[in-house]
C-alpha cells in the first residue's frame, strides 16, 4: 500500500562530527520544527559516527539528513544507508562525494562547459617560495578554500603572492588537501534547487568584505535580496547552469549552486551544496518561500521526492 507523507515515519537525523555540526543542529531543529507543523510524524536525532543504531530501525520510512560538512555531505553516511537499503534525503553517495570534494567536482562543471575560475591545487609537498611563483601566474589576487569542507571553513583572501602561498601551506596542514582559485570580481549570487528545478535567484550582499562563516550564519546585516538581476538572460543563464551543475553531478531532490556573477555578465559557478542549511540564515528556504514554498511544504517535498524514488 502506498504511503502518504504524513502516514510515513521521519527521523531528521543532525549533528554529526564536522567543523559545521553546531549549523547541522539548527537545521535540523528548522526541518523538525516544519515537519511537526505540516502534521507528519517526526522524530530528531543527533546523529553521531560511533552510534548509528537508528540507521536500523525498521519503523523508520525516511531519513531526513539535516548534516553538514565530512560525515553527512561528503557520501559516508549516504553509503552506510544505501548498503542497509534505507530512504534519505538528498543526493546519493557518489554524487554526494563528487560534490564535496572541490577539485573533482570543478573537473565535472569543466567538461560540461560551465564557467570556472582558474585555480591551482596542492596535494603534496610544495615550498612557499615555489608556490608564489605559481600564484604570480595565477591571479594578482587569489582565493584559498580546503578541497573538502563547506560553510566557508578555512577561507582566506589575499593579494600578495607570498602570503598567499604560505596561507595555503597553512590550509593544507589544517584541513588536507587546499585549492587556490583566481579571485573573480563580482556579486555573490545563489540558485536553489527543489526536485531538479531552480528557485529564484539570490543575490547574498554582506557587509564585510567577504561571505565567511559569522557573515553567513551570525550578522544580521548580510542582506539577501531577489530580483536585483535586471538581465532576464542573466537570470536564465543562471538557473540553467546551476541545473546542469545538479545534472552533471547526479544530484536529487535539493541542492544549491553558489555563483559569482562577474561584471561583463558571466556566471562563475564555485560550487555545489547537496545538502543546503535550514537556519534562520539559510538561502535554499528563503528562495523557496519566494517561490511560494513555505517551510513545511518545501520540507514534505522533499520527503514525498525521497520516498517516491526508492529503489527496493
Amino acid at each position: 500500500m502506498t504511503k502518504d507523507t504524513n502516514d510515513l515515519k521521519i527521523v531528521v537525523l543532525c549533528g554529526g562530527m564536522g567543523s559545521e555540526r553546531q549549523i547541522s543542529l539548527l537545521s535540523g531543529d528548522n526541518i523538525f520544527n516544519a515537519l511537526k507543523r505540516a502534521g507528519t510524524n517526526v522524530l530528531l536525532h543527533d546523529l553521531k559516527p560511533d552510534a548509528l543504531e537508528i540507521l536500523d530501525d525498521k519503523a523508520i520510512d525516511v531519513f531526513f539528513l539535516a548534516l553538514h560538512g565530512r560525515f553527512g555531505e561528503d557520501g559516508q553516511l549516504q553509503r552506510i544507508l544505501e548498503q542497509k537499503n534505507r530512504v534519505f534525503t538528498g543526493s546519493g553517495s557518489k554524487a554526494s562525494q563528487l560534490a564535496f570534494d572541490k577539485v573533482a567536482a570543478k573537473k565535472i562543471f569543466a567538461e560540461t562547459g560551465l564557467s570556472l575560475a582558474r585555480q591551482v591545487v596542492l596535494n603534496g609537498s610544495v615550498s612557499a617560495s615555489e608556490l608564489a611563483e605559481q600564484l604570480k601566474q595565477l591571479s594578482h589576487k587569489v582565493v584559498i578554500k580546503p578541497v573538502c569542507e563547506g560553510s566557508s571553513v578555512g577561507i582566506e583572501i589575499h593579494s600578495d603572492p607570498q602570503t598567499a602561498a604560505e596561507a595555503a601551506i597553512r590550509c593544507r596542514r589544517q584541513f588536507g588537501n587546499c585549492m587556490v582559485e583566481q579571485f573573480i570580481a563580482g556579486r555573490e549570487m545563489t540558485v536553489g534547487l527543489l526536485e531538479g528545478t531552480a528557485l529564484p535567484v539570490l543575490e547574498i550582499r554582506p557587509k564585510k568584505k567577504f561571505y565567511d562563516y559569522q557573515a553567513k550564519y551570525e550578522d544580521d546585516a548580510t542582506e539577501y535580496l531577489f530580483d536585483t538581476v535586471s538581465d532576464a538572460a542573466v537570470v536564465q543563464r543562471l538557473q540553467q547552469d546551476a541545473q546542469k551543475a545538479f545534472v552533471a553531478l547526479g544530484c536529487r531532490h535539493l541542492g544549491r549552486v553558489d555563483f559569482i556573477l562577474a561584471d561583463d555578465g558571466t556566471p562563475y559557478v564555485l560550487e555545489l551544496n547537496t545538502l543546503p542549511g535550514f537556519t534562520s540564515h539559510s538561502l535554499l528556504p528563503m528562495a523557496a518561500k519566494k517561490a511560494g514554498i513555505p517551510a513545511e511544504e518545501l520540507c514534505k517535498r522533499i520527503v514525498a521526492a525521497a520516498w517516491s524514488n526508492k529503489h527496493f
